[in-house]
């Protein structure tokens, strides 16, 4: 390899199990040179990931699909993820005399039970959430900004029933900062 040195590694490697290897690690391996305790197998590195997908997530099913989506394609792009789901307090709930309920709390509750049946117990590093309190379709045109992709569901929990396209979907589809995927 012209003009490289042994500790600085030309390119990397991918693996199918997602992690990179140094290529010259690979070159060391071969020679026998890598003083590890599995010499047949070099030191893996954390893939490098760059950009950032957003997703948008309200615990419908499309919005599920959305974020199953989102994982699949920042995997295979080595591009991190960014959830967010948002909540909005109505000034009509006000009148409402439920001091325990909270919408920023049921917002997130939402949130981890969909981190939860993705990723199980454990969240991955590559992967950041947010419970944003706002209007959904705006938040999610704010957090586009500077992203890669945003994928949202087809049809969240409200509007009209039988819409094919929800308005979040639809407004983020017209007015998101990067291209947007809708998930049916």
């Amino acid at each position: 390899m012209t003009g490289t040195s042994a500790t600085q590694p030309s390119h990397f490697v991918a693996h199918p199990d997602g992690a990179r290897y140094e290529a010259d690690d690979l070159t060391h391996a071969a020679a026998g040179a890598i003083t590890t305790a599995s010499a047949e197998r070099p030191t893996l590195t954390e893939p490098i990931r760059k950009g950032r997908i957003v997703v948008g997530v309200d615990g419908s099913e499309p919005s599920l699909r959305a974020l199953a989506q989102a994982v699949s394609l920042a995997s295979s792009l080595n591009t991190t993820v960014q959830i967010v789901t948002t909540w909005k307090y109505f000034a009509a709930y006000a009148d409402i005399s439920i001091s325990e309920w909270s919408p920023e709390k049921d917002a997130t509750e939402i949130m981890n039970d969909a981190i939860g049946r993705q990723f199980g117990a454990k969240l991955p590093g590559w992967v950041s959430s947010s419970s944003i309190e706002g209007n959904a379709a705006q938040r999610l045109i704010d957090a586009s900004d500077g992203a890669e992709m945003l994928v949202v569901g087809s049809r969240g929990h409200g509007g009209v029933v039988g819409l094919l396209l929800g308005s979040v979907s639809s407004a983020c589809a017209e007015k998101a900062h990067c291209p947007v995927l809708v998930v049916h």
